[in-house]
């Protein structure tokens, strides 16, 4: 079975396009590399021995995009692509909306020009806004969202819902994450940030390896044990094998489903913090610094659901989940950068 994986040279679509492979599935990546690297098609040949099809098309490009749909006939979609810095979106909010929702609008075009009706969607947690009641289930009403990323999360969800309401052939799963970080444990594939990180681990991993000064902790007194915020994080890697799993189910599966996909465990701040230190051998510069706008206390949550109907539990903790980082951090420095050859 043939996959489409849009912005499968990124993060998490590389680690999805592993287990993919892995698994016995062909993936075909379309993506314009604004915010990924060639390079990582090179290191997922060296992971699972094969190399996956690649288009450097972005998926506004409508003409471009039916080409790749012409060419390779594929039989489903995961859909990754999009801008996703939270910061970034409030200063270009015109950037994202347009982006992230006429993409979309234009690969389901696609998709139904060519017959191809089954889509998995990155989606995210941050739809929920901020919520009355934890741990979060699906169950749980849509909030308001404090960013134009997360209303683009917001927004497409509920077209792609629309759509499948409309026409009975298609079939949605909305996969909202909670906090993806890790690596492949080869140390061949991770997170490689334009800038500076947005998120907590890539920037600690980064004072790690020398590359930042201090991490700079957003807020100490919150109303959580240690007085930092609270996430639910899973593994890169066990996030990548839910969306396996979503596709094996969907073959069975009519309209749209959604499922959250965390491990139901809060971990602070300092808790991961410290977990790093201890992966990386080593104390590490921290200074708390004020309050950060539209951060809520606490996150995580019910991952029932999933484990139900999909079968999907999280098998790694928070300590593989650091130790799995910093072994990607020190073995690429500069990420995928040129001059940066994998140590491995």
């Amino acid at each position: 079975m043939k996959i489409l994986v849009t912005g499968g040279a990124g993060y998490i679509g590389s680690h999805t396009c592993v287990r993919l492979l892995e698994e016995g599935y062909e993936a075909v990546i379309v993506d314009d590399l604004s915010n990924s690297s060639i390079v990582v098609l090179d290191r997922i040949e060296q992971i699972t021995g094969k190399r996956p099809g690649f288009y450097p098309v972005n998926i506004c490009c409508k003409k471009e995009l039916d080409e790749v749909f012409e060419v390779e006939k594929p039989e489903a979609v995961i859909h990754f692509a999009g801008f996703k810095a939270v910061g970034e979106s409030v200063q270009k909010p015109m950037e994202y909306y347009s982006n992230n929702i006429s993409g979309t609008l234009t690969l389901t075009e696609c998709m139904k020009k060519h017959g191809v009706f089954s889509l998995i969607f990155s989606s995210s947690a941050t739809v929920y806004g901020e919520p009355d009641r934890m741990p979060l289930g699906e169950d749980c009403p849509k909030g308001v969202c404090t960013n134009p990323y997360g209303w683009t999360k917001w927004m497409i969800e509920q077209i792609l819902t629309d759509i499948a309401a409309a026409d009975e052939r298609w079939k949605v799963t909305l996969l909202r994450y909670f906090n993806p970080i890790g690596a492949h444990e080869s140390g061949l594939i991770g997170e490689d940030p334009k800038g500076i990180p947005n998120n907590l681990l890539p920037y600690i991993a980064q004072v790690a390896v020398g590359r930042r000064e201090c991490l700079g902790v957003f807020g100490n007194d919150y109303d959580t044990p240690d007085g930092t915020c609270i996430r639910d994080y899973i593994h890169v890697c066990d996030l990548a094998r839910g969306h396996v799993m979503a596709l094996d189910h969907m073959k069975d599966q009519n309209g749209t489903e959604i499922f959250n996909l965390g491990s139901g465990r809060g971990y602070s701040v300092l808790e991961v913090f410290h977990a790093f230190e201890n992966a990386c051998g080593k104390k590490l510069p921290m200074e708390f610094r004020p309050r950060r706008a539209g951060d809520i206390p606490v996150s995580y949550c019910d991952p029932e659901k999933a484990r139900k109907i999909l079968g999907f539990s999280t098998e790694f903790d928070i300590e593989k989940m650091c130790a799995d980082s910093w072994n990607w951090q020190k073995k690429n420095p500069y990420g995928y950068g040129e001059n940066a050859p994998c140590e491995a």
